[in-house]
């Protein structure tokens, strides 16, 4: 008996003593007279127990059947339901087994079949959150998780996602590496699904920002910043008018650091149950089952309703822009070198300040190439390298030749010389002169 019913019953062995009026007991216990002349009438036939509940210790009418709390924990208990909590149980039994009861049902039901351990609670430390961004498209947060997302089996995969920051509206992908063209991809995707947002916010990976290049032994604290250019996706995003924003922290970005902690929880378990073994069943788990979920359960209402997102114009040219970029400077002979190979333009396109101009290269993400000079592309072909000269053999050393006065005297031997008298008499001397 509890207390209260304890007190109850004291009120009314006053007033059935006559020690009380019944009014007074009414106004004593919160109830009528009425019922008070009730609870008397109860007491003289059932004793002390008139003011217990006359269901009490009996089982609940609407108490669920004991067949379905062991079925429930026989389906709970299988290996593809391994590591489920409450709430993601009570949603798998109503959606794949017909089994609809509460959280709370399934919580006890796990707790007494021991599958779920009851933590305590316990109070975090209390931080001040950076607002929400009022529209959507204002500011969307962009990383990439890796994860055992199928739990091995099948090949390693990631996870990009774009969280947007003011709804909390997901948009991603499975990936097989964390790459440039992977991430340029799913960027094409969102602009054509939502046009281009005021800003990215992401952390500072590779693929997002130019490192300073500093030797092991050196250190660049209190040494000025050096400005370094952009990434691809940086270009990119210039040249789209998005504004990126690098995030010094994991915490800074928290909103899709915690989405990630949700789908490596409840994203992992979804695709055990539908038996997903491939990157592109997952892609199709994730867009028709888990993305739907998400945005209808976990986004909410933006402070303002006008849509931050901007459309996408003529001069965005995606193909372009979403591709890799470079500068190349056209040979005297209107040809330029790209990737260890050499393409000639075409006659047609020559004009007047190409040769030794700068051109700008880029490599789609289909493979091809494609050169333009200031507003208009050019036609290229690629053409066989160039034959390597080898370089001429100098000209062998003639031998050494003695000359006297214009005249060489090659092999020339003292003994078989004529005598002095006979050279005189040669060269038209008279005689008596001095030699």
């Amino acid at each position: 008996m509890k207390q209260a019913e304890r007190d109850r019953l004291v009120a009314l062995k006053k007033a059935k003593k006559k020690l009380i009026t019944q009014k007074q007991a009414a106004e004593e216990l919160g109830i009528t007279e009425r019922h008070v002349r009730r609870l008397l009438r109860a007491l003289k036939r059932r004793g002390d127990k008139a003011v217990v509940h006359a269901l009490k210790g009996l089982p609940s009418n609407r108490k669920i059947g004991g067949d379905v709390e062991q079925e429930a924990i026989a389906i709970l208990s299988g290996p593809v339901y391994r590591g489920f909590g409450p709430t993601l149980a009570s949603e798998y039994l109503a959606k794949k087994h017909d089994i609809k009861v509460s959280r709370e049902t399934v919580r006890q039901w796990m707790i007494q079949a021991k599958l779920w351990r009851a933590g305590k609670q316990r109070v975090d430390e209390v931080h001040s959150w950076r607002e929400r961004r009022s529209r959507f498209g204002e500011l969307v947060q962009w990383d990439t998780s890796t994860h055992d997302w199928l739990e091995g089996r099948g090949d390693e995969m990631l996870l990009i996602n774009m969280i947007d920051d003011a709804t909390s509206q997901w948009f991603a992908r499975f990936v097989d590496s964390d790459s440039t063209v992977e991430n340029m991809n799913l960027l094409e995707r969102y602009l054509k699904k939502h046009g281009r947002p005021l800003s990215f916010y992401t952390d500072k990976a590779a693929i997002f920002q130019t490192a300073v290049k500093t030797k092991k032994s050196e250190s660049r604290v209190g040494k000025d910043a050096v400005e370094m250019p952009p990434t691809q996706i940086g270009r990119a995003l210039q040249e789209l008018g998005i504004v990126w924003i690098a995030a010094h922290s994991p915490q800074a970005k928290g909103r899709v650091e915690r989405g990630f902690a949700t789908a490596q929880d409840r994203l992992v378990k979804g695709m055990r149950v539908a038996g997903v073994t491939t990157l592109e069943q997952a892609n199709h788990y994730l867009e028709t089952e888990f993305l739907p979920w998400v945005n209808a359960m976990l986004a909410v209402t933006p402070a303002n309703p006008d849509d931050a997102h901007r459309s996408l114009e003529k001069v965005h040219d995606l193909a372009a822009i979403l591709s890799h970029v470079e500068s190349r400077q056209v040979n005297n002979d209107y040809t330029i070198q790209f990737d260890a190979k050499i393409y000639q333009i075409a006659r047609k396109d020559i004009s007047t300040g190409l040769r030794g101009a700068e051109v700008r290269v880029e490599k789609r993400r289909d493979g091809s190439i494609a050169v333009r000079f200031r507003d208009r592309y050019l036609n290229i072909s690629q053409c066989d390298a160039r034959p390597k000269v080898a370089p001429s053999k100098p000209p062998r050393a003639k031998p050494a030749t003695n000359t006297v006065k214009g005249r060489e005297w090659k092999n020339f031997d003292l003994k078989k010389a004529p005598k002095i008298w006979q050279a005189a008499q040669g060269s038209g001397a008279r005689g008596g002169e001095s030699l």
